[in-house]
């Protein structure tokens, strides 16, 4: 028996010739960094980079449907870009390249061993001076890049198909760890993961692979705080792919992956990277290699931001007492805090989250999620929409803190608290934090003419 990632090659090159429903183009930049810099993702880093595993990219799909209008979604090997560098990058995209704000798509495929992104996760570091200006030329560059890519994916439209399956893939694991202390890191054998593979190909008109966008829920964190540059399996499976089919393009989408980490993880290796990065190149070659639905047009796109509540805004003596404890990242989130209150600041009470729809036609929608997403949210969307051929995504447009579910919030732990210090939050979020983002979801899904207006 041939292994798919070999076979399937004589699939694209056997496929009969057709017209295209779309018009697609493709575009990569290399934004792997120039010499050593502080990696993003471990408080516990100390030192910059010491060598790169991986070069990373940054990607762009452009597609046009039918009507003429145009989509671009982007894909990077970054832990994740804050809102500042979203809304400089699509308000560009907008005015030169003319493509509005709910048909642009940012995802980020969240790798712990890719470079601090300047304005994301800053609390988390304490950088010297030289690493910060490192820090800030580095996200310059690739602001940059991702504008490049994004203007020279429309320059060269070519008519396609598109097509739609799902495989599986199983090294994710639910990492909330019950025990006498709470919930912890560790391998939690029956907490909830989605092990699904979402896959979207694109074939030109002779029935060869220009592109495939494919996701998985699960956080790039295998090789743990090593100071190698790499994509993490999430790079590995786009070269597997990319070797296998060449000329095409393969492009991640991180799914509600918030609470899962891949698993063996030993830690200080790329090994288990590979390993990971194979499975799911195996696993999207399996799709590819069988009978996928048609996806038809034309791409209805709807954008807005959900206002996350978070709880009560504690006082000035929570912060006094986080300042006495020993972690220097609480201390700078204390400090920070406490600055702000002194000079008569506001601290804030909700965020404004963002959540986009494109939906393809009646044959697929893809639900773009903001902020560490974990994988309630998916199951629950699926639920409450199970008239739409769903893939919801998370860590899009905008990487601002962990959406907790009401559930995660209820048990507490890392995903529920921790991580606010990090990520520069006053307080943790309010229970109504579900509902409201999903609503908004369902909203969205109603304006791109799905869920009940599609009934």
């Amino acid at each position: 028996m041939k292994h798919p990632l070999t076979a399937i090659a004589l699939v694209a090159l056997l496929s009969p010739a057709f017209a295209g429903d779309f018009q697609a183009g493709v575009a990569r930049a290399d934004i792997t960094p120039a010499g050593p810099i502080r990696l993003a993702g471990y408080a516990g880093r100390n030192k910059p980079s010491e060598s790169v595993d991986q070069h990373l990219f940054v990607k762009a799909l452009a597609l046009e449907d039918a009507t003429g209008a145009r989509t671009l979604i982007l894909t990077a090997d970054t832990i994740g870009t804050p809102r500042w560098f979203n809304d400089e990058l699509t308000d560009r995209i907008a005015r030169e390249l003319h493509v509005p704000r709910e048909r642009f798509l940012f995802a980020c495929s969240h790798s712990h061993s890719t470079p601090i992104i300047h304005g994301c996760l800053t609390t988390m570091y304490g950088l010297n001076e030289k690493e910060a200006a490192d820090v800030e030329a580095y996200t310059k560059m690739f602001l940059a890049k991702s504008f490049e890519v994004a203007a020279a994916s429309l320059k060269d439209l070519q008519p396609v198909k598109l097509s739609h399956g799902k495989g599986t893939a199983n090294f994710a694991a639910n990492r909330r760890a019950f025990g006498p202390k709470g919930v912890g890191f560790g391998v939690n054998p029956t907490g909830v993961v989605d092990h699904d593979v979402p896959v979207l190909r694109i074939a030109g008109t002779n029935g060869a692979m220009l592109a495939v966008l494919f996701g998985y829920a699960c956080h790039c964190t295998t090789p743990g705080a090593s100071y190698e540059v790499g994509g993490d399996w999430a790079g590995y499976a786009q070269a597997n792919l990319e070797q296998t089919y060449p000329g095409a393009t393969a492009l991640f989408i991180t799914g509600c992956g918030a609470d899962a980490n891949p698993e063996p993880r030993p830690g200080g290796t790329m090994l288990f990277s590979r390993a990971h990065g194979l499975q799911l190149a195996g696993a999207v070659a399996r799709v590819l290699s069988e009978p996928m639905r048609p996806v038809g047009g034309p791409i209805r796109a709807a954008f807005d931001r959900a206002e996350l509540p978070l709880e009560k805004t504690p006082g000035k003596d929570y912060y006094e007492a986080k300042l006495k404890e020993k972690a220097p990242a609480t201390q700078r989130y204390a400090q920070d805090h406490l600055d702000r209150l002194a000079r008569g600041e506001k601290l804030m009470t909700s965020y404004p989250a963002p959540l986009q729809v494109l939906r393809f036609g009646g044959d697929l929608t893809l639900v773009a999620i903001s902020g560490e997403t974990c994988v309630d949210y998916s199951y629950r969307l699926r639920r409450e929409l199970p008239d739409e051929r769903l893939w919801v995504a998370g860590y899009c447009n905008d990487i601002f803190a962990y959406v907790p579910s009401m559930r995660i919030l209820l048990e507490g732990g890392y995903e529920a608290d921790a991580n606010l210090i990090y990520y520069g939050f006053p307080t943790r979020f309010a229970p109504a934090v579900e509902d409201t983002l999903v609503k908004k979801a369902r909203e969205l899904v109603r304006q791109a003419g799905g869920g009940a207006a599609g009934k």
